[in-house]
């Protein structure tokens, strides 16, 4: 492996497959056109690659309600007419649809970013990769912003388990209130959120002033941005804000949100970045050497997406990619210049002033100053983790081709191989 350190990446080809509805703007099909990118520049040999597990319901009932994973688990469009009470209560409609496969779409992107945790507590990575990830605006008992399970959240929690620390950063042009909100009232997690606040922009959440309560107080940090920022500020403010962060809070473990719809030109986004600007805080945080587990997000433009997701696959594994794009099947989306890298847009006039930006910026260190060094916290014991049947490999058609595109499916997770203090088959021989 040509990268110093261990990637593990996730990728299970059905999350791609859903279908949010006609004139929705989430395309879940951007997962496939970023991995074959991916397969395209033979990032895949940089790395491992495993299909994720699909969480069970108890697993996403670590922070959601059981309520609620019961409804997502039973609702279908054909039956969805008969629950519009419980459609109104957990916030499902026009922005969060029903659709096929729903509960299992759920269960592969949380599956995923679950295990990318479990990995990396296992120390068997030091950057594990979900890009599947990233649905950050779910809440306990409700969906919201197109997220239906809050994946992040999840495997914070799973990470929270062997470190005292844990600080999330998210550059989706929305606010990370979901998983602001999950732990607001705990320094045991540091949220950072860089995102389009004002002119009642969703989620609407996300005031400088917004820092925590409780034991929480301080450990929330807000970036609120106005229209059209650009490279040179953004990556100015994250780094300067995420270094200080960083060297007061001393995390163990950093989970990054890469929405990519805080590029210049997406559907729903409003800032300028380019895909280098935005790929240049990945390599920032990847700089710091801490382990690290990164998602997706948001991101409208799905091309962009997958070129930008594509190219940061490439930075975390210290890889500079070709612009041209080689030959992929979806290459016509990529047309006609089919360049990889999109340059920060001028199509809407920057708004953050020198003199806005000082402000806000001063007024997080400020916050920052408050916190005086990073808590001392109490471990608690580690609970065991779940056990995850294995996947029955004898059950899949012997006669199906399996091409190069779809071998990333039949990897074996980790604990089907792995001999160590965690293996779960090792928990059950001395339980049987």
């Amino acid at each position: 492996m040509t990268s110093k350190e261990r990637i593990s990446y996730f990728y299970d080809g059905d999350v791609g497959s859903v279908y949010y509805g006609p004139n929705h703007p989430m395309k879940p099909h951007r997962l496939c056109m970023t991995h074959n990118l991916v397969l395209a520049y033979g990032l895949h040999n940089k790395m491992e690659i495993y299909r994720p597990h699909k969480a069970y319901p108890v697993e996403l009932a670590q922070f959601h309600s059981a309520d609620y994973i019961d409804f997502l688990h039973k609702i279908t469009p054909d039956t969805q007419e008969l629950f519009s009470k419980e459609l109104l209560k957990y916030n499902m409609g026009e922005d969060c649809p029903v659709f096929d496969n729903l509960f299992e779409f759920c269960q592969i992107y949380a599956g995923g970013t679950i295990d990318a945790a479990h990995r990396l507590n296992s120390q068997l990575c030091d950057i594990a990769i979900n890009w599947a990830g990233g649905l950050h605006h779910a809440r306990k008992c409700a969906a919201s912003g197109f997220c239906y399970v809050n994946d992040l959240v999840l495997g914070i929690l799973e990470l929270l388990k062997y470190h005292a620390r844990v600080l999330y950063i998210d550059i989706d042009v929305h606010h990370g209130d979901g998983v602001e909100e999950a732990f607001y009232q705990t320094d045991r997690v540091m949220t950072v959120s860089f995102h389009k606040f004002g002119d009642l922009f969703f989620p609407g959440t996300g005031d400088v002033k917004d820092i925590g309560s409780n034991e929480g107080k301080y450990y929330a940090i807000n970036v609120p941005l106005k229209d059209g920022i650009e490279d040179a500020s953004f990556n100015s403010m994250f780094k300067l804000i995420i270094s200080k962060v960083v060297e007061f809070y001393q995390p163990g473990a950093i989970v990054l949100q890469c929405g990519a719809d805080s590029l210049a030109g997406d559907r729903l986004g409003c800032f300028n970045l380019s895909i280098e600007g935005h790929a240049e805080c990945v390599r920032f945080v990847k700089s710091l050497k801490i382990p690290l587990l990164v998602t997706g997000g948001g991101g409208y433009t799905k091309e962009n997406v997958a070129r930008c997701w594509t190219v940061e696959t490439g930075v975390l594994l210290d890889t500079e990619l070709p612009d041209e794009i080689p030959d992929n099947d979806y290459i016509d989306y990529f047309k006609p210049d089919c360049k990889l890298k999109t340059q920060s847009g001028n199509n809407m006039e920057n708004l953050n002033s020198k003199t806005y930006l000082s402000a806000i910026k001063m007024q997080v260190f400020e916050n920052l100053r408050n916190l005086q060094h990073a808590p001392s916290v109490q471990m608690h014991e580690v609970p065991p983790d779940w056990y995850i049947p294995d996947i029955n490999e004898d059950e899949l058609d012997p006669e199906e081709h399996i091409h190069q595109h779809m071998q990333d499916k039949l990897v074996q997770r980790d604990d089907e191989f792995y001999a160590g203090d965690y293996d779960n088959d090792h928990d059950m021989e001395e339980t049987s």
